[in-house]
């Protein structure tokens, strides 16, 4: 990075350098980043981009860092989060959210202005931009039932619109994963409801996460995706390998789904819980369990 190349930048843009990634990620692991940016409009995150490339800067984009492990050495190049930009509106029976806006929120939006259809995501960490890469869900809802469009800033610097229909959406899976769009914002279609029926069903859902899961503990939330007419949780059960540990890392005594970080652990830690789970599962059950979690930056 020359200095030319950040001169060129707004001078609000809020840029970091070898910045450690574990003071955002949910499990409070990562190594550090070269340049760390957040931007707070699309314009900026416009510019970062060109930069990017103008640089020929490896560009890394994130959301809340919930449902993420950013390896032990960090992420060359330029990451952005884009948790600044997190602004949700709503407009008749639709909302819209900015990339950076947090799931829990947008929810939140969505039962004040009496819109139903959005519940199942009130207890989702994850921001939209994330929940709409990975097809984030839960509860027997999915944001593909939710959503109408997204707004995204393609590789050739393009801002451009997307229907659900061109998302391809299936089990967490989008069209964004593989096209290299960044999500920059999103609607979804609700429909008019009871509030007291939307806030009862929001607050029996939280009780039933908080419940079920060590919320208590950092962790990247359910790391495996859910194999055809399989459970992870009671398979890892069945193993024998709940309450394991490695380093720092534990599989989860109240939820055999999660890894938690129970003593300082290090991404490599997970990483290598998670081979180990991987292995004894496929050894007593001849499945590979297919991480949810998404895995980025370099080893150390």
């Amino acid at each position: 990075m020359t200095k030319r190349g950040l001169d060129e930048l707004d001078a609000d843009i809020r840029i970091l350098k070898n910045e450690p990634l574990s003071r955002y990620t949910f499990t409070k692991t990562g190594g550090p980043a070269d340049l760390l940016a957040f931007p707070t409009s699309v314009a900026q995150v416009q510019q970062l981009v060109a930069m990017a490339n103008a640089q020929a800067l490896p560009l890394t984009v994130i959301g809340n860092a919930s449902n993420l492990i950013v390896q032990d050495g960090g992420i060359r190049g330029l990451t952005i989060i884009l948790t600044a930009m997190a602004e949700v509106t709503v407009s008749g029976e639709a909302v819209t959210a900015q990339a950076g806006a947090r799931l829990i929120d947008t929810t939140e939006v969505a039962y004040r202005a009496g819109l139903t259809g959005f519940e199942f995501a009130c207890g989702i960490p994850g921001s939209i931009g994330g929940a709409v890469f990975m097809n984030a869900g839960a509860y027997g809802g999915e944001v593909a039932d939710v959503l109408q469009a997204v707004t995204v800033l393609t590789q050739a610097g393009e801002i451009a619109t997307r229907t659900n229909a061109d998302m391809a959406f299936s089990y967490r899976h989008s069209l964004v994963q593989e096209n290299g769009d960044i999500v920059l914002g999103a609607t979804f279609a609700l429909k008019k409801g009871d509030p007291v029926a939307i806030r009862t069903t929001m607050d029996e859902l939280n009780a039933r996460r908080a419940a079920k899961q060590p919320l208590e503990y950092p962790s990247c939330g359910s790391v495996f995706k859910r194999p055809p007419d399989h459970y992870v949780g009671p398979m890892i059960q069945q193993a024998g390998l709940q309450g394991h540990i490695i380093g720092g890392a534990q599989i989860s005594k109240k939820h055999a789904g999660f890894i938690v970080n129970i003593d300082h652990a290090t991404a490599t830690d997970y990483l290598n819980m998670i081979h180990y789970v991987q292995a004894n599962i496929f050894e007593q059950f001849g499945l590979h369990l297919e991480p949810e979690v998404r895995i980025i930056g370099a080893a150390r």
